[in-house]
């Protein structure tokens, strides 16, 4: 699955103006809140995990980098995310958060 996320990225996403424009956040907010995804970006935070994604040495610096995060995250709370989930977590992630174009 995670080839096949990844692929789709690399042709999808290169033909959008913006990178998971075909994403939904209302449905990727929905996804991060039901794995509370925060519970463990907080404690490697000191209790603000949104600062997960804005500090200066962040892990994830482009588009690719986002959907391999997602991937690791997803195992990390053993959720079995469809192609199209991913996309949503990454729509939302990137409009509030990384902001790439």
């Amino acid at each position: 699955m995670k080839k096949y996320f990844a692929i789709f990225l690399l042709l999808y996403g290169t033909a959008q103006a913006e990178p998971f424009a075909d994403g939904q956040t209302e449905a990727g907010k929905k996804l991060f809140d039901k794995y509370q995804c925060n519970s463990c970006h907080n404690g490697k935070m000191g209790g603000d995990g949104n600062a997960i994604f804005t500090r200066p040495n962040r892990k994830v610096n482009d588009p690719q980098q986002l959907a391999a995060q997602i991937d690791v995250c997803a195992r990390n709370v053993r959720a079995n995310l469809s192609a199209h989930a991913k996309l949503d977590l990454a729509a939302y992630l990137n409009k509030y958060f990384y902001k790439f174009k």
